[in-house]
């Protein structure tokens, strides 16, 4: 039998992801030392409270049947969590929670989207703000994102486009750039995306994790942002419930009853315990957040100001759980370097051309390791001699 799989197929190869952790397995069955700061996966603990919350609706023979829909409770949390972090109200019927943000990106161009439809997407940009709504049939145009124009699309050189829009997807703190939303921008792109009737969908998984003092913002904030505009909230990063995959989108009540019908096709609702579980999350104190993204700026100096001191210009992120840096005078290919740096050091990053034409040249690296363990991982960069290549 000769297979004929979809020709979309085409468009995606094997994830980088699955690529590096194959090497790392390969570096590590050879005895080598790995630092692994590739994958995005906290490393950090969900809270005591969120496992106990689990736990005890696990114990629940009720809780095993299909949820069907959020339970009351926990969009209420999200309500009160909106509230007292953003300073943004919303309504019951402005909330509904997603299988993870990734899920969420992935269906809702299915929900907006006719085949042929433009969608504006960030270039470099987390690759599934582009698989989403490929898959929905749309037509991609990328928006640069670079030091030149302060890592914020041009709004005007966008508004022909933005005429034949869709919706256009925006992200700050940004994955991978690591940067957050100057001052005043979301009060510019709101008006903006309100006159050429373009939804904004913003991914807001990282505002919870802001450095040097920068404060994380939700769009929503921004008067008339609900008139055009949905929010992806994750509790991943936040909360550490990565494998849980809870997010909420919240915002625009049309687009939200919309996605919410689509989704009723496909989905039978979040297993109930992990709906607990994050209500407890949301309920929960902020001083372990704030606490957390202290470590992570820790983490982000030991990296970023260690490399630089190595002599590798690594700038310091902004925001995220990443750094993203232009690769060592020397190499040409980011995946090159990214495979000769995992030999030499043992120090896996991801390499930017993942994340599109602009993230060529670049590597992320993810801050996902203790402060002496990424010490140890720059003083292996440092005596490997790779920054000394001409």
């Amino acid at each position: 039998m000769e297979l004929h799989v979809a020709s979309r197929m085409k468009n995606y190869e094997e994830g980088i992801f699955q690529i590096l952790n194959e090497k790392k397995e390969e570096l590590t069955a050879q005895g080598k030392k790995v630092y692994n700061l590739s994958v995005g996966t906290p490393d950090f603990p969900p809270s005591q409270e969120v496992m106990e919350a689990v736990t005890r609706a696990a114990q629940d023979p009720e809780n095993y049947k299909y949820a069907l829909k959020d339970l009351p409770e926990l969009i209420d949390a999200v309500i009160r969590r909106y509230r007292k972090r953003y300073g943004v109200e919303l309504a019951g019927d402005e909330v509904m929670s997603v299988y993870g943000s990734q899920e969420g990106i992935t269906h809702i161009g299915l929900s907006l989207c006719d085949a042929g439809d433009l969608v504006l997407v960030p270039d470099p940009g987390y690759p599934i703000f582009g698989i989403g709504p490929s898959l929905a049939g749309a037509v991609l145009e990328t928006y640069p994102l670079t030091e030149e124009n302060g890592y914020v699309p041009d709004l005007e050189a966008l508004s022909e486009a933005a005429d034949r829009a869709k919706f256009m997807i925006v992200s700050y703190p940004m994955n991978p750039i690591c940067k957050c939303a100057p001052e005043g921008f979301y009060e510019r792109l709101v008006p903006w995306a309100a006159a050429h009737d373009l939804i904004i969908i913003h991914d807001n998984a990282y505002s919870d994790i802001i450095f040097d003092g920068r404060k994380g913002r939700s769009i929503l904030a921004v008067p008339g942002a609900k008139e055009v505009c949905v929010e992806f909230f994750s509790l991943s990063k936040t909360y550490n419930y990565t494998g849980a995959r809870m997010s909420f989108l919240v915002g625009n009540q049309e687009i939200i009853a919309n996605f919410k019908k689509l989704r009723s096709q496909i989905d039978y609702g979040t297993f109930l315990p992990v709906q607990y579980g994050a209500i407890a999350a949301l309920e929960g104190p902020d001083e372990p957040i704030l606490k957390q993204c202290a470590e992570y700026q820790r983490r982000r100096d030991a990296l970023c100001g260690g490399l630089r001191a190595a002599g590798w210009n690594v700038p310091d992120s902004e925001g995220t759980m990443f750094a993203w840096a232009a690769i060592p005078e020397g190499f040409q290919d980011d995946v090159d370097f990214v495979m000769q740096l995992m030999e030499r050091t043992g120090v896996l990053c991801t390499p930017g051309s993942s994340f599109g034409t602009l993230g060529r040249g670049h590597v992320r690296f993810a801050l996902t390791l203790p402060v002496s363990e990424i010490e140890e991982a720059v003083e292996a960069v440092k005596k490997s001699g790779i920054l000394k290549q001409s």
